[in-house]
């Protein structure tokens, strides 16, 4: 399994720490695609960072910034709350509450251009992935990358929390996407999921979203933590992610 680095996120507002992986048994002067990870509202947990080392075993250059840097003090570690920690959801809804949504895209999309510029990598194939939190902030960065000319090559959204509020942006967001939800989700009711279908299959380019429902599952189904998980749906998103990203941004 590849062992992330870390890694320093330039951006006008100061550095934003990250992960870096690169895949294993690469090719000297070989370049790869790559793919910005998405934090949960809980940080770079042991569960963020898992998926970062999956995508790096299929073949990608993947980096994880650490949104909620920007609470803490320069040089202090990022905010992370494990889902076995106590009061970990109020803590986390805490976090986010005190996030500056509109500089975390900009962050994301430094990290989106940072990623493009490490050695090694792909820059005109770096796509987006992201979980719960980071699946709307993911969306928005899509459409703020191809407002700025440096559009994305894919996004992967799971469950983006965000994405009710969002949808404004659909129009931008003109790369491939793949979008999962579950069909029991208690924090995004159905009838705002199927709005969100309509809005990200609305645009130019709807013959390139898929948008799977998995049955049963509830809100952050593919989280490990028994509260959350759904073994069998997420499972399935992980094959169908596996596929659209093969599909899309091969390696």
């Amino acid at each position: 399994m590849s062992t992330p680095i870390e890694h320093q996120i330039p951006t006008d507002s100061g550095p934003v720490p990250g992960l870096l992986w690169f895949p294993d048994g690469r090719a000297d002067g070989a370049r790869v695609p790559g793919l910005v990870v998405f934090q949960e509202i809980f940080g770079v947990t042991e569960f963020v960072r898992s998926r970062c080392a999956d995508l790096a075993e299929l073949g990608y250059a993947v980096l994880a910034p650490a949104v909620y840097a920007r609470l803490v003090e320069p040089g202090q570690e990022a905010p992370v709350i494990e889902a076995h920690e106590d009061d970990f959801l109020e803590r986390s809804m805490g976090l986010v509450g005190e996030l500056d949504w509109e500089l975390a895209v900009r962050d994301g999309l430094a990290a989106r251009d940072a990623l493009a510029g490490v050695d090694g990598v792909d820059a005109d194939r770096v796509g987006l992935v992201g979980f719960c939190f980071g699946g709307g902030l993911a969306f928005n960065v899509a459409a703020a990358a191809a407002q700025a000319g440096r559009p994305v090559a894919a996004l992967v959204s799971y469950y983006g929390s965000a994405l009710p509020n969002l949808l404004g942006l659909a129009e931008h967001v003109d790369c491939p996407s793949l979008h999962h939800f579950g069909t029991s989700d208690s924090y995004i009711p159905m009838e705002q999921v199927e709005r969100i279908r309509e809005a990200v299959t609305a645009s130019g380019a709807r013959e390139q979203v898929r948008f799977e429902l998995h049955e049963g599952a509830d809100h952050a189904f593919d989280n490990p933590h028994p509260m959350f998980h759904h073994a069998a749906a997420s499972a399935r998103a992980w094959e169908q992610t596996e596929a659209f990203l093969a599909e899309v941004l091969p390696t």
